[in-house]
């Protein structure tokens, strides 16, 4: 099965020539050529992604289990929140058109309906009793990122205890499912980057302030959840990003000897930010930085995970090019985490 961890689509305008797909052969009428704020806009978004030959293929070669991000309705959103400033009421009216959309575009059960600019999507799977899923909602309970949303040293704004990503409800639901599962993998897919992720070698590192170290006391109140619960063999799956990495989920992420909790897997992207370098520009300095990051490439692909009774296997899948066809699939890095010894080892 496959998991789609978010920003299915995105909002914003895509001209004639179809955006990064550059067609030769077409031009696409000016309809598409402004950003998605209405039911109408993002029927018709959903349409012209789901024209895409490959995509209908994938979908009807794997179920798919699927949350949202942010692009699904409005880059970088918290709760009531978008980042232009707009009234919550207006917002609101907006992200009931784009999560009536997405109900209406992606396999959801019928409970799942939203109601207005609400609707519960997070949810829990079981694999008999191999795995528990959890599948997390990052974007519509969050409190609004703090220092206006960008790369900031934490400090006392984005540590206010009362700040939360998941919500109450949420993060106790999770926090309960745990303490009564009787699975041996956890695993949490979700949207953002779970672990620290810290952008400078030195002085007060800036984090980003979208992902969970933006809200660190509510990452605090899920890695406390998973110790209390016994938590042995906990797996994090993440998207956002556009670049895979892997990290080793630490009880202390500024002291490398403290104890790993578990591992985690941002998953790159399909197609999203066009043809990756296999090293950006900033991977010395992140892997300097974050000792706990033990891989990070910047190409596109997939995180391919079998999980079994021993371990679980992570293969790293990418592609040399999205923008020719004919790259051939490649496994450029394997990780193994053993059960009842978190962490991550080369496969």
């Amino acid at each position: 099965m496959v998991f789609h961890l978010g920003d299915y689509l995105y909002e914003y305008p895509v001209d004639s020539a179809g955006g990064a797909r550059r067609y030769s052969d077409r031009k696409l009428p000016d309809v598409f050529n402004r950003e998605t704020t209405t039911l109408a806009d993002y029927r018709l978004r959903y349409a012209l992604y789901k024209n895409d030959p490959d995509l209908r293929a994938a979908h009807a070669r794997h179920p798919f289990l699927v949350t949202w991000d942010d692009h699904e309705t409005e880059n970088n959103y918290a709760g009531a929140f978008d980042e232009n400033g707009t009234s919550p009421e207006q917002f609101l009216a907006r992200r009931a058109a784009a999560y009536r959309a997405y109900w209406e575009n992606q396999p959801l059960r019928a409970e799942q309906l939203p109601q207005g600019p609400d609707a519960r999507l997070y949810r829990r799977l079981a694999w008999g009793s191999l795995v528990q899923f959890d599948l997390l909602d990052t974007r519509q309970y969050r409190t609004d990122q703090a220092y206006d949303d960008r790369p900031h040293a934490p400090g006392t704004e984005s540590d206010d205890p009362a700040r939360t990503l998941t919500g109450a409800a949420q993060e106790r639901w999770l926090l309960d499912g745990w303490r009564d599962s009787g699975a041996l993998w956890h695993v949490m897919p979700q949207q953002v980057c779970f672990s620290q992720r810290k952008f400078d070698v030195s002085g007060p590192a800036r984090v980003s302030m979208d992902a969970w170290d933006g809200y660190r006391a509510s990452r605090d109140r899920v890695t406390a959840g998973a110790k209390a619960a016994g938590i042995d063999n906990w797996m994090v799956l993440t998207g956002d990003v556009h670049v895979g990495y892997a990290f080793d989920i630490k009880d202390d992420f500024d002291d490398p000897q403290s104890r790993t909790l578990g591992t985690e897997f941002t998953c790159t992207s399909i197609s999203s930010g066009g043809n990756g370098p296999e090293k950006p520009d900033n991977w010395d300095a992140y892997l300097r930085a974050n000792p706990h990051m033990k891989y990070y490439d910047g190409r596109r692909g997939y995180v391919r995970v079998e999980l079994g009774r021993a371990n679980a296997q992570v293969d790293f899948r990418t592609v040399p090019s999205i923008t020719q066809p004919g790259g051939a699939v490649s496994t450029t890095a394997s990780f193994v985490t053993e059960v009842g010894s978190p962490g991550l080892k080369s496969a």
